[in-house]
């Protein structure tokens, strides 16, 4: 599906959606009718009802396979995101615990990564161009920190470890956010889904070829269920793109201030 369908508003992706559904079955219905004539009339009439609820259900279960996998890919980004934010979270609330000068220099480096995650990386997400080549260096130089402390006392030295272990937690989740958010339906699943719909609609042009009231209803009706089907893929396809997305308002509450209000 195109990048530019899944940019729009609900509401545009919603009129693009039904428009090239309805037309699809509009096109379907105007040709059968045209084609049932004579003889060939004669022989879609004979053709058994008793097919509809077949490609209806292969068709059902093709829209459930496509969702399994949306829904899966968007519960597992939201579980990514919440995950880095509880890792960096515990890492400001443990810095508390070391020398004023190197939780300063803590806090400052977190509170880097979080604007860097929220105005380079979210965007790149959304565009499908995030990329796991670099570490971020913020998070990079936090660690870096952390390793290089010489704490002082039992205290000190528990919080170091903790720290340490809580940024190498961030670092595994935004490694699962930045794979997931590569992830989308892909061009063999929507041709099948489709192809599934016309052969249903086809079959129910054929079937009431001798009665096109009816024939329009019907078509109308399940390309409407067509189109709902399609939305909601479409809509939650690319967990971190569109109006309905994962975004990183778990990242910015992790840190109040004025520049992660956004």
């Amino acid at each position: 599906m195109s990048d530019w369908v899944h940019d729009l508003p609900v509401l545009w992706m919603a009129l693009v959606v039904f428009g090239f559904t309805y037309l699809l079955a509009a096109i379907i219905f105007v040709a059968v009718m045209a084609l049932a004539t004579g003889e060939r009339a004669k022989s879609f009439r004979a053709v058994s009802p008793g097919m509809l609820p077949v490609l209806g259900i292969i068709f059902g279960l093709f829209v459930a396979f496509t969702a399994a996998q949306v829904w899966a890919d968007n519960d597992h980004a939201s579980a990514a995101v919440s995950r880095e934010a509880s890792a960096l979270r515990a890492v400001v609330l443990l810095a508390a615990g070391l020398p004023a000068e190197q939780e300063a220099r803590l806090l400052a480096l977190i509170h880097t990564y979080v604007e860097h995650a929220v105005t380079v990386e979210w965007p790149d997400m959304a565009h499908q161009t995030a990329s796991l080549k670099a570490t971020p260096a913020a998070l990079a130089e936090a660690l870096q920190l952390a390793v290089a402390m010489t704490p002082q006392g039992a205290g000190q030295q528990t919080a170091q470890r903790e720290i340490i272990s809580a940024l190498g937690t961030a670092l595994d989740a935004r490694r699962q956010r930045i794979i997931i958010s590569q992830s989308e339906v892909n061009a063999v699943k929507w041709w099948c889904l489709y192809l599934q719909a016309v052969c249903e609609l086809l079959a129910i042009a054929i079937v009431h070829c001798d009665n096109r009231l009816a024939s329009g209803i019907a078509m109308g009706l399940f390309a409407t269920g067509v189109a709902v089907s399609v939305l909601l893929i479409v809509a939650h396809d690319r967990p971190f793109t569109g109006q309905i997305s994962v975004g990183p308002g778990s990242l910015q509450q992790i840190m109040p201030g004025e520049s992660t209000k956004r």
